[in-house]
């Protein structure tokens, strides 16, 4: 009997072995993104190096806190207890070719730093209860610098304040699990803009890369690029359009 009993457990070790063998070869690589960024590029430049090389972001910081961890890059947490997935990129998983060299990109601008937040006003949270945000370093938008420096992938995910395809340079990758919807959202988002913005006037003016709006008096509006800017008649136009209220000037 005592025989039974170490072949049994015998065996249930080596099937608890075997599982995990198997999960681990067949581990979680996300959308499979990766990138041949080395992960050297950036080891003899400073924070400062990087974020000069960016004009400032028109996004707001609605929120600030010290980072205290880099998942990967783009996911962070904070001294405040949040657990923060940068909105509308998506970086390589962890053994996935491009994850050290995205992660130490994120750890040089943010760890140990204290960072903004611009939260994603139309879903504040991701289905694991992140909160979705732009980050923002000294002004700068991080997620913009990630898809500019080929270290991450377009992830748009509609409903969502921001439109990463503004951020992105031409050769940016895009997530191709969402690439068919993006496209046919970028083409509305395009057209709606354009013949909003034809007018050149209106008592309401959007922005096309934050997707906010605000009243023409707003001091925001100064500080918008003109190809950015929507013109909109009316409040009710505005939110027809998908544009959030900006939450400075409360239109």
């Amino acid at each position: 009997m005592e025989i039974t009993r170490k072949h049994i457990f015998s065996l249930l070790v080596i099937m608890i072995l075997a599982v995990g063998a198997v999960s681990f070869a067949s581990a979680y690589t996300g959308t499979g993104f990766s990138h041949s960024v080395p992960s050297s590029k950036y080891s003899d430049m400073s924070a400062s190096d990087i974020l000069s090389q960016y004009s400032d972001t028109e996004c707001h910081v609605e929120e600030r806190a010290v980072c205290t961890q880099v998942v990967d890059g783009d996911t962070i947490y904070l001294d405040n207890g949040e657990k923060v997935r940068f909105v509308g990129v998506n970086t390589p998983e962890r053994g996935v070719e491009g994850y050290i060299a995205s992660k130490n990109f994120v750890q040089k601008l943010c760890l140990n730093k204290e960072v903004g937040l611009d939260i994603d006003d139309s879903k504040h949270n991701d289905r694991y209860g992140r909160t979705l945000a732009v980050v923002i370093v000294d002004g700068k938008n991080v997620n913009e610098m990630l898809l500019k420096e080929g270290l991450a992938e377009i992830m748009y995910m509609p409903p969502s304040e921001f439109y990463p395809y503004n951020w992105a340079n031409s050769d940016t990758h895009v997530a191709d699990s969402h690439s068919s919807s993006s496209s046919s959202s970028s083409s509305s988002y395009s057209s709606d803009s354009s013949s909003s913005s034809s007018s050149g006037s209106g008592s309401y003016v959007a922005n096309a890369n934050t997707g906010k709006f605000h009243v023409s008096s707003c001091s925001s509006v100064d500080k918008m690029s003109e190809g950015n800017k929507v013109y909109l008649s009316s409040r009710d136009e505005a939110i027809s359009q998908g544009y959030v209220p900006c939450k400075r000037c409360n239109p």
